[in-house]
């Protein structure tokens, strides 16, 4: 006879040894990215392919690549229109080392729309101006700000960039006040907006390094609708002093009308948005437009818990119709230039099929 007291309690095998249901036969299980079996250098699809799924964020990437492939591969049966594609970027990812991926697409039109930040544009031409350079988080702000050093993350900007940044944007705000002065009495009067600041701007950098020169030689339109949130916005506000009793006058309402429009009139569209804030939602608000968009693609680290916009899965914006119910939609939980440049190595850099 068995002893008893050299058995396991039957609460604990109860408990541990809990009888699985059968799993479906068309479930995926877990693969692993093998080394060994990749023949010769290992390439971008290579990584995808082993990354697919592997779970957690390797999964949500992939699904990323698959989402936007979707975006360049469709077309209007009728039309043969392609995807509208609205890109949203915060202002940091500009002053990294993204802003050259983020020009790439620019200048291969592979976007149909942008939105960003002040920081966004103004870091754009300050980086045409002078360099940006490697730091430390940790570098201690008293001495930066007694060095006249500007931190951004990891990141330093000299101040002498923003000074450079003056003298080179307030002659073209003299120029663009003289226009809309001389003209407010015409038929056709200057009147400018966010939009249309930027695009003169872009014209101006006359830069192969700025993305929005290639906005303008492109003719893609930027929205940035908080355009004075930052040292463009110091630069206005200078102005204004240097320009009494004129001033130039930026009118937000013509390009929430522009953006919505390109909207509505899209075929079909899709969202890339990198970071949050005022560039996730000013996108996602467009899209309620056509009641939302086909397709979404968001990156950032933003958690929920707090009810923010960043941190917003898409199902929430599915619930305001920014997100059509059904449509394709991934939030990847990463900080942009971990994983962005691997997105678009096998997405819009590779040829279309």
């Amino acid at each position: 006879m068995a002893d008893s007291q050299n058995l396991p309690p039957v609460e604990a095998t109860g408990a541990v040894l809990v009888q699985s249901e059968d799993i479906s036969k068309d479930a995926q299980a877990v693969e692993e990215l093998d080394f060994n079996k990749i023949k010769g250098p290992v390439t971008a699809d290579d990584l995808l392919q082993g990354m697919r799924h592997m779970g957690f964020q390797a999964s949500s990437i992939a699904e990323a690549v698959r989402i936007i492939n979707d975006m360049r591969a469709w077309r209007d049966p009728e039309t043969g229109e392609k995807t509208t594609i609205f890109l949203g970027y915060t202002s940091n990812l500009i002053s990294s080392g993204l802003r050259g991926v983020l020009r790439w697409l620019v200048e291969h039109k592979h976007v149909s729309c942008i939105v960003t930040s002040a920081g966004g544009i103004e870091e754009d031409f300050i980086k045409c101006l002078g360099n940006t350079y490697m730091s430390s988080f940790s570098a201690d702000g008293s001495d930066l700000r007694r060095r006249g050093l500007n931190r951004i993350g990891n990141l330093l900007v000299p101040n002498a960039n923003y000074c450079a940044f003056e003298d080179w944007v307030v002659p073209i705000l003299d120029k663009m006040l003289e226009e809309q002065e001389a003209t407010k009495n015409s038929e056709e009067p200057v009147k400018w907006t966010p939009s249309k600041v930027i695009h003169r701007l872009g014209k101006e950098i006359n830069d192969e390094r700025s993305v929005y020169y290639w906005a303008y030689k492109n003719d893609i339109p930027v929205f940035c609708p908080a355009l004075t949130d930052g040292s463009l916005g110091d630069m206005l506000y200078f102005h204004t002093f240097r320009s009494s009793p004129q001033a130039l006058t930026i009118d937000i309402v013509q390009d929430i009308r522009a953006i919505n429009t390109i909207s509505v009139r899209a075929k079909r569209a899709g969202m890339i948005i990198l970071g949050g804030g005022v560039v996730k939602h000013h996108i996602a608000n467009a899209c309620l437009m056509r009641n939302g968009a086909e397709s979404a693609v968001y990156i950032n680290t933003g958690q929920e818990y707090d009810g923010s916009d960043a941190g917003a899965r898409p199902d929430e914006a599915v619930s305001w119709g920014k997100i059509k119910i059904g449509a394709d939609n991934v939030k990847v939980y990463a900080e942009a230039t971990t994983c962005f440049p691997f997105i678009v190595a096998n997405t819009f850099a590779k040829p279309s099929e």
